[in-house]
């Protein structure tokens, strides 16, 4: 299939049009006739089943079939961001209609996850099941649990990060305050419908305070944050942002001062928003606490370990997250006239490496050399029907006969090498969260 992402590789343009195009590979649920990987099927259709609801629909997370609902919610929140902020670069890219519907199939699954106050689905899938299974989840027969949390068992770090993604995605959808740029693609009745989850959501993770693994112990040792303090501040200054009701501006800064999040942190990711959080501060309310913070974060980054080819590497695990995430929030704080030239030099520098300084592009479809064998099960099986065997499809030495177009895979090791092995998931899988970052950061640099 010919994308009109390939029809320019050299911009960052064309790096945008195909970090959306990968969460067409993701969804779950029904599909529409218009999706864009024909290989890709109706899936998950019992989803919920289990407890009575319907929980069809959003995202896969990576290379397996499991919908973990943090990862998920801190996606959305900030695909949501790179479209509020960087309008003019979706607009610009032919992307504006693809990102709102990316965005849309996560939020209208959520709200199928909220369909009681007090209440949120957390995850579908048992993750040791489904990992033990590797095929299409067109083919999938194992059971499929669904578990929540609620007044009995909360879990504020994940109700606050849905909160925050509904609180954005009401913004994506609102009708625009300058007329100028108003167009027919808002939508104020569903905006209202985010905002009036969000704020239920907001007040269960504030009033009902735990982390979510706590009341569910079940989904073990997978994306379990550290706390929650972060994830309600998170949550507040969406609020703010999508209202500009005083009760949340009231609250975000309390919340602030209640968790100490100006404290220095290493890195941006689903489970530790903090960066997040200190950028937003200082962009929506400007004091020059949230604005030290962010600078502190840039700072550390930057001097943080570097590879010799000048990625930054804070973790082995999915590196390249990292940097896209740290360098989407340098532009942020560059954006804040806080060593801008500094900021946006450091950001382009993880920019270029992602797309091929090193010798090899880490997109896939995009560039020089980019992966062929991802950490992904259903492109790495042939068109249906011909039957997905597992061990061919695990082992198989040929590129995966689906090209997993605009993926970014987990990254080098520190010494700049790496193998393109479908069996490494440490540096060759992909992800919702990878990708949104990425969105986040070329919408920003094409943006500039």
């Amino acid at each position: 299939m010919q994308f009109a992402c390939l029809l320019d590789r050299n911009s960052r343009a064309a790096v945008l049009c195909l970090s959306i195009l990968f969460f067409d590979a993701e969804r779950s649920g029904v599909l529409p006739s218009d999706q864009r990987f024909a290989w890709r099927g109706d899936s998950g259709l019992d989803d919920g089943a289990d407890n009575g609801v319907d929980l069809t629909g959003g995202y896969y997370d990576a290379g397996d079939h499991v919908k973990f609902n943090l990862p998920m919610a801190f996606t959305l929140t900030m695909l949501s961001w790179g479209v509020i902020d960087y309008r003019d670069a979706y607009e610009q890219a032919g992307q504006l209609e693809y990102g709102r519907t990316a965005i849309r199939w996560g939020t209208d699954y959520f709200l199928k996850c909220h369909s009681q106050n007090m209440t949120l689905y957390a995850q579908v899938g048992d993750a040791e099941l489904d990992h033990a299974y590797w095929g299409r989840p067109e083919d999938m027969t194992m059971e499929r649990p669904s578990l929540k949390i609620d007044v009995n068992g909360p879990g504020s770090d994940l109700a606050g990060e849905a909160s925050a993604a509904l609180a954005a995605a009401s913004i994506v959808f609102a009708v625009s305050l300058n007329m100028l740029a108003m167009k027919q693609d808002s939508d104020p009745e569903y905006s209202a419908e985010l905002l009036a989850a969000s704020r239920d959501l907001f007040v269960f993770a504030d009033e009902y305070r735990a982390t979510y693994h706590e009341s569910l112990p079940e989904i073990g040792n997978y994306y379990v944050s550290p706390d929650y303090g972060d994830e309600l501040c998170w949550a507040a200054v969406w609020l703010y942002r999508a209202t500009e009701e005083q009760q949340y501006r009231d609250k975000a800064r309390s919340l602030w001062e209640e968790f100490d999040m100006g404290l220095p942190v290493s890195f941006f990711d689903w489970g530790t928003v903090n960066a997040g959080v200190q950028a937003l501060y200082g962009h929506v309310f400007g004091d020059l606490q949230y604005k030290d913070a962010a600078e502190e974060f840039t700072k550390g980054v930057r001097n943080a370990t570097h590879t010799p080819g000048g990625l930054v590497y804070l973790t082995q695990w999915g590196c390249l997250r990292h940097a896209v995430n740290a360098a989407f929030i340098a532009i942020k704080v560059a954006e804040l006239a806080i060593q801008p030239t500094t900021n946006r030099a450091w950001a382009e520098q993880q920019a270029q490496y992602v797309l091929g300084s090193s010798g090899r592009s880490y997109v896939i479809g995009y560039g020089v050399d980019y992966p062929q064998r991802p950490h992904h099960r259903s492109s790495s099986c042939p068109d249906a029907p011909e039957p997905c065997d597992s061990g061919w499809a695990l082992n198989q030495v040929g590129p995966n006969p689906q090209v997993l177009y605009g993926a970014l895979v987990g990254g080098p090791d520190i010494n700049d090498n790496h193998s393109d092995d479908r069996s490494d998931y440490v540096h060759n899988e992909v992800s919702l969260n990878y990708n949104s970052g990425l969105a986040c950061l070329m919408a920003a640099m094409a943006s500039q």
